[in-house]
């Protein structure tokens, strides 16, 4: 099993990022390189890189399974506003310079929102955007499935088949799994096989690169998108735990980025991952309903 978490790309970069995740008991993990609202990045340290990548090697963290995030603010289906456009490819192509310069070959990323146009100009863009920027990487972009929220692209697996089936690359090319979107967008996990005969038949389970494995806050088919933790959404334990153990996704990474844990009822409250309990629980196939209490127990005694 291939679990990990989003964990954070600090003073440390990539050497932080596998410190964190190993804290967690993780063997794998996903980070963005900067804040994921903003352009501001830091240089990449090349010893720091090949310390991250020998402190991975020897505490059994995968870097062949770690995962990039692109950042939020590429966008793009939208193409009323050129400029913007032209940066959003522009911004991908450094973050994929960046991966390529840590060692790190598969980036997960928003397909897009259609701000103001229909979503079939919004899948056009897209198709065009991405046959630009996959050109000279050797990273693999993920399409994630999305929620629905507005107008976003990539919300069914149709959307997704689409742009995979129209850019030039197809190979360069592969997809996320939101458990917390695909409950959002109307599919019903709790049938999982059958989610994933639909998704054989239209796009190929090889295409399946990465599983962010999330619980939702909302009723199936809401498109609100808000994560919750393991256990406590209305996807729940035995589902989540069922995708994340099934046979068919055996060697795909799986990628926690459920909500941090207060510690106090201080609205000034410190919050902490709850990461390391989560990972437990799925490797043992218990569900811990004292969940919250174990995270503000371990931070407030660390």
């Amino acid at each position: 099993m291939i679990l990990g978490s989003h964990v954070s790309y600090k003073e440390l970069g990539l050497l932080g990022c596998a410190q964190e995740a190993s804290s967690y008991g993780a063997n794998t993990f996903m980070f963005y390189t900067g804040a994921p609202q903003n352009t501001i990045r830091k240089n990449i340290d090349e010893k720091i890189t090949l310390q991250a990548h020998a402190f991975m090697a020897s505490h059994h963290l995968f870097l062949s399974q770690v995962i990039c995030h692109a950042p939020y603010i590429i966008n793009l289906a939208n193409k009323a506003n050129l400029e913007k456009w032209r940066f959003s490819i522009s911004f991908l192509k450094q973050e994929l310079k960046r991966c390529e310069a840590l060692g790190v070959f598969k980036m997960v990323l928003h397909p897009g929102s259609a701000v103001n146009i229909s979503k079939e100009e919004g899948l056009q863009n897209i198709v065009e955007g991405l046959n630009e920027v996959c050109k000279d990487y050797p990273v693999t972009i993920l399409l994630e499935t999305m929620a629905g929220k507005g107008n976003e692209c990539g919300s069914t697996l149709e959307e997704i088949q689409y742009l995979l089936s129209h850019v030039e690359h197809p190979e360069k090319f592969g997809v996320c799994l939101d458990t917390c979107h695909l409950s959002d967008a109307g599919y019903d996990l709790h049938d999982f096989d059958a989610f994933l005969q639909k998704f054989d038949a239209l796009i190929g389970i090889k295409k399946i690169g990465c599983v962010h494995l999330n619980d939702s806050k909302n009723a199936l088919g809401s498109h609100k998108d808000r994560h919750e933790n393991i256990g406590f959404g209305t996807i729940g334990f035995q589902t989540l735990n069922a995708i994340c153990h099934h046979e068919k996704l055996k060697e795909v990474p799986k990628i926690l980025e459920t909500p941090y844990i207060g510690i106090d009822s201080d609205a000034k409250e410190k919050i902490y991952p709850p990461y390391l309990f989560e990972i437990e629980m799925f490797k043992s196939n218990t569900f811990y309903p004292d969940l919250l209490d174990k995270v503000r127990s371990h931070y407030k005694n660390a």
